[in-house]
């Protein structure tokens, strides 16, 4: 019960269509969320796609999971589209098409009445991510005050994303001893996505911010704690619990407010910056695929940044 009840509230309250299914439905849907989604971000948005579906479906008069058709799954995607990008409505029918294939295949459910259904058609070759050049990346590292713990985590961090491409999630997930000496060199330790485990060197600049971020805030003797940690309140001292992501992100916010950059950041701007400055110095797409732990080149071109600088020239020949 203990078991059902942690995974009730990572969830949220069960929708009414579930609710009030056999108790063989609800374990069943429970199961889905955890055990065949690991990460607590999809897990997240699968259980609030799922939610607004299966609310919706009560308001059309759906009483049962097994009352649910193509046309129902066909009708609220069609809804999605009218306020969400594609990429969000496409997501939101995975969530729905991989809860009713695990429903199946638990004999809850005959057949899979979102298997038939359409997303919207989505292409895209550039991310939507803003980016910093180079100079306006400096401008922000540069503007940090290190005196303090704060800073010097802070510019740790975003040096961390910005010289080894890492996601915030990862960062924000690393040991202090993820943080290691090999052949004479500073080395990180990520883990990914899908439990993946990814180590690269530091860049010298990201060595020096790691060193005197673990060096003068003390924390080198604590191997198993969070490297990045939240303040202890009315203080400046670094507590034990780690920094969450969004707390990251209103730093990085703040951050570049007081750097004067007017560009609009995020989390995952130092990753895209820090891809797009490789390429232009001359670095190749497979070799920024494997320090980025991407699977496939085609998901680095996402990061690349330089063809914006060449649509801005060819836009200043229009002269009349």
């Amino acid at each position: 019960m203990a078991e059902k009840a942690l995974i009730t509230r990572a969830v949220g309250a069960l929708p009414a269509i579930v609710a009030e299914a056999p108790e063989h439905t609800r374990i069943r849907f429970l199961e889905f969320f955890a055990a065949a989604i690991r990460n607590p971000n999809t897990r997240r948005a699968y259980a609030h796609a799922v939610g607004e579906f299966l609310a919706w479906c009560a308001q059309a008069g759906v009483r049962s999971m097994t009352e649910v058709q193509p046309l129902h799954v066909a009708a609220w995607i069609e809804l999605q589209t009218q306020t969400l990008s594609a990429p969000t409505v496409k997501q939101h029918l995975a969530a729905i098409r991989h809860l009713f294939d695990w429903l199946v295949i638990g004999q809850v459910v005959p057949h899979n009445p979102a298997a038939s259904v359409r997303g919207p058609s989505h292409a895209t070759r550039k991310g939507k991510t803003p980016v910093l050049d180079a100079s306006e990346a400096r401008q922000l590292l540069d503007s940090i005050d290190v005196s303090t713990p704060i800073g010097l985590r802070d510019r740790a961090l975003i040096g961390l994303m910005v010289f080894s491409f890492a996601r915030v999630g990862a960062a924000l997930a690393m040991r202090v001893d993820d943080v290691y000496t090999q052949n004479k060199r500073l080395w990180v330790r990520l883990r990914e996505k899908g439990g993946k485990q990814h180590e690269m060197p530091c860049h010298h600049t990201l060595e020096a911010y790691l060193d005197a971020y673990i060096e003068r805030t003390g924390i080198g003797a604590e191997g198993q704690g969070p490297l990045f940690r939240t303040i202890h309140r009315g203080t400046t001292r670094l507590s034990t619990t780690a920094l969450p992501q969004a707390n990251a992100y209103a730093m990085v916010t703040r951050r570049a407010l007081a750097a004067g950059l007017n560009t609009k950041i995020g989390n995952h701007t130092f990753r895209a910056t820090g891809i797009t400055a490789y390429l232009k110095n001359g670095g190749t797409l497979e070799n920024a695929a494997t320090m980025a732990n991407h699977a496939s080149t085609r998901t680095t071109q996402l990061y690349d940044r330089r063809h914006d600088e060449i649509s801005l020239d060819e836009v200043e020949r229009i002269r009349v």
